[in-house]
């Protein structure tokens, strides 16, 4: 983690040199994040754009549109031109998320947005402080502990869906937190403020190594490469269809030219092949996926269905 820590500050500098110093934008492709510089979609942008950058000798510059959970800078790409020169690196949220939990968004992700491909994913992470006295899920599950309550960075979150779907499948009964934001609910977890969290995984991978929480699972079908030794939730409690993750997708405003959407596709396959870069991202908790675009349209549309079905089970709303 103090690699990944090292090369995004690296990353950070360079981006930011070369996007001051940039005078031609047609030159330039320009990547919106919709969040802010030093978060786990940042890092991912600016790992893959340098690689991009040095395989289409184009740069690729990172611009940080944060802000309303995502969606001010979905909206800035879903009404730029459509020419290939700006695109998004999404996650979750801005795409099928807040739409499940009834946020109003300024852009329609179906409408307004074209996938292009899914550069990686990386699961959630079930994490107890140590004084909550359980070190497995098992034993969570065991506890006399009833209504239990779990931090997340905020209602309508995929760690709030996460947590909502496990505790309605009758395993463990769990009370929801909200904070606002990623780092006051770990600030709090790690505080034991709140006995339990659900998280995403690479901000809690140090701390778990440290021995200041506990990962008790990771959210996905999988384990995850960054933490083998760690179960899944449905490899302990036997949650059918159990899965939830932050990815990183790559989108273009609709109407850009499918030969565009081809040729960024085939650049960001060719990025992640790179050993670096997958070690980059591995090293971070995140897992090269790539693919074609008819197969991110295809997990978009599981994803769409997966949240809008737990948002109706668990009744899930941005208000809660």
């Amino acid at each position: 983690m103090n690699c990944f820590k090292t090369t995004l500050a690296a990353l950070t500098t360079l981006a930011a040199l070369s996007f001051t110093s940039t005078t031609s934008a047609n030159q330039a492709v320009r990547v919106i994040v919709p969040y802010p510089a030093g978060g786990g979609v940042d890092a991912v942008a600016r790992i893959v754009s340098q690689k991009l950058t040095d395989l289409d000798k184009t740069n690729y510059l990172v611009d940080n549109r944060g802000g309303a959970s995502g969606a001010i800078g979905a909206s800035v790409v879903a009404k730029s031109q459509p020419n290939g020169s700006t695109f998004l690196i999404a996650s979750p949220a801005e795409i099928v998320v807040s739409k499940a939990a009834g946020i109003k968004l300024p852009y329609n992700p179906e409408r307004d947005l074209v996938p292009v491909v899914l550069i990686g994913e990386t699961p959630l992470a079930i994490v107890a402080h140590p004084s909550l006295g359980v070190t497995s899920l098992q034993q969570l599950v065991n506890s006399p502990q009833k209504d239990i309550s779990y931090g997340t960075p905020g209602s309508g979150s995929s760690m709030h869906f996460a947590g909502a779907v496990l505790s309605l499948s009758g395993k463990v009964s769990l009370l929801h937190v909200p904070y606002k934001g990623a780092a006051p609910a770990l600030n709090d977890l790690l505080g034991g403020q709140v006995k339990l969290g659900v998280m995403g995984l690479p901000p809690v991978i140090a701390h778990h190594n440290s021995g200041k929480v506990k990962i008790l699972a990771v959210t996905t079908p999988k384990r995850s490469p960054a933490l083998p030794d760690v179960p899944t939730v449905a490899e302990i409690l036997k949650v059918k269809d159990y899965r939830f993750s932050n990815w990183m997708g790559v989108f273009a405003p609709a109407g850009t030219p499918a030969k565009e959407i081809e040729r960024l596709n085939k650049s960001i396959n060719q990025a992640l092949q790179d050993p670096a870069v997958r070690k980059q991202l591995m090293d971070g908790g995140v897992e090269p996926v790539g693919g074609s675009t008819a197969q991110f349209e295809s997990f978009l549309k599981e994803e769409e269905a997966r949240y809008t079905s737990a948002a109706k089970q668990a009744d899930i709303r941005a208000d809660q």
